[in-house]
């Protein structure tokens, strides 16, 4: 048997569900993978376990004082993993000269600065991070295509669609008879709850997702929807789409994860259950397809596919992204900074769940849309609408 050579990685986000569901599948192919680093946010103990098992070169905490706790609980469990810690830090490990690919499985804007550091060092970036896109689209691509640095879609719906494409798709979209990508959403834990009882819904009953396990955050932005308005500007900048040939279709039982849609009448879907794996293995091996711990997906056992369109009374959030995207300049930014703030104001019970898409509708209200010719644009950008919607919610509240 031809060996393989290892490829050698970078888990940015090492203790949230993504970074374990990879780390699960590279476990299972130790002949193929080598983990180089792994990074986590505040979980000492979790990462440490982590490290344990997989014996890193390199492991990154957030602050100083958890990086010294994670050194002393791994010097005393004789494991001899260099530990780091700070910004600098998770963009050093992401473009380390020894490492192949790069999970970028950090949430939201604070996985901008590390995933770019992975992109101009002209990594494999196995993309899980859509903030990056959202924030800012198009100096992320102009990246990606200056440093000659590969992107994987990770978000399943994404993953699907890059399924479901042409192999030498390119970006063309008409050009390779495309005609709009559909991108499935399961409705979340609010889909047929009626309107009257949203008004007391706790943040426990935000994050009870019906189908996925997820983070707090990623779980809140799919019972309102905005996950799925994020995921339709990181369609539109992964696979060159525009708003209108993008629509959102609830699909309850999570077993399609998106279509695409030709111009001959051919609709091509990707199928599977509902587990991160799939597409994780999927980028991770591209071309080739390695078992993953997935469960083969039992029709019979399902029974019948649905479709919905959304409500948008019920999901606000998802038309504030589309005027967005269609605004584009600063206004994706605005939007994703606005909603950071406003689920992290609801999770901490100082926000009702409704009012955060009126938040996020007054922050972009009140921010005039501009170019972002760089990255320090889109960080200042980020940071005035975050002082904004942290100004609303406090007048708010």
């Amino acid at each position: 048997m031809e060996q393989v050579q290892k490829q050698r990685l970078t888990i940015l986000g090492a203790t949230g569900s993504i970074g374990v569901s990879t780390l699960d599948v590279v476990a299972r192919h130790p002949e193929r993978f080598e983990v180089v680093a792994l990074t986590a946010h505040t979980k000492v103990s979790e990462l440490a376990r982590l490290c344990l098992r997989h014996r890193p070169r390199y492991a990154v905490m957030t602050s100083d004082a958890d990086a010294q706790a994670l050194s002393s609980e791994l010097r005393s469990s004789g494991l001899a993993t260099e530990v780091l810690a700070g910004p600098q830090a998770l963009a050093q490990v992401a473009a380390l000269n020894e490492v192949d690919s790069v999970m970028a499985a950090i949430v939201g804007a604070a996985g901008l600065a590390p995933t770019l550091a992975a992109v101009r060092a002209g990594k494999r970036v196995l993309l899980a991070n859509k903030e990056a896109l959202v924030m800012a689209g198009a100096l992320f691509m102009a990246e990606v295509r200056q440093a000659a640095a590969s992107l994987w879609p990770i978000d399943s719906e994404h993953n699907a669609i890059f399924q479901s494409l042409p192999a030498d798709y390119a970006g063309l979209f008409d050009r390779k008879g495309v005609r709009r990508i559909l991108l499935t959403a399961s409705g979340g834990p609010f889909r047929a709850t009626p309107l009257s009882q949203m008004q007391t819904v706790t943040p426990k009953q935000a994050c009870a997702h019906p189908n996925w396990v997820m983070g707090r955050k990623i779980s809140v932005d799919s019972a309102t929807m905005m996950n799925k308005g994020l995921e339709v500007i990181e369609a539109h900048w992964l696979f060159n789409a525009p708003a209108d040939r993008i629509e959102v279709v609830i699909h309850p039982q999570s077993v399609i994860h998106s279509l695409v849609e030709y111009v001959d009448g051919s609709v091509l879907a990707q199928l599977g259950n509902p587990d991160m794996r799939t597409p994780i293995a999927h980028a991770l091996a591209y071309p080739e397809r390695i078992e993953a711990g997935v469960a083969p997906l039992d029709m019979f056992a399902i029974g019948q596919l649905t479709f919905e369109r959304p409500d948008e009374r019920r999901f606000p959030c998802l038309p504030l992204a589309y005027h967005a995207l269609r605004a584009a300049g600063s206004a994706p930014t605005i939007l994703n900074a606005a909603n950071e703030v406003s689920v992290a104001s609801f999770l901490s019970g100082q926000l009702p769940f409704l009012r955060i898409a009126e938040v996020i509708a007054a922050v972009l209200d009140q921010i005039p849309v501009t170019t972002v010719p760089d990255i320090d644009a889109v960080i200042a950008v980020d940071a005035q609408a975050r002082a904004v919607a942290t100004s609303i919610v406090a007048d708010w509240t």
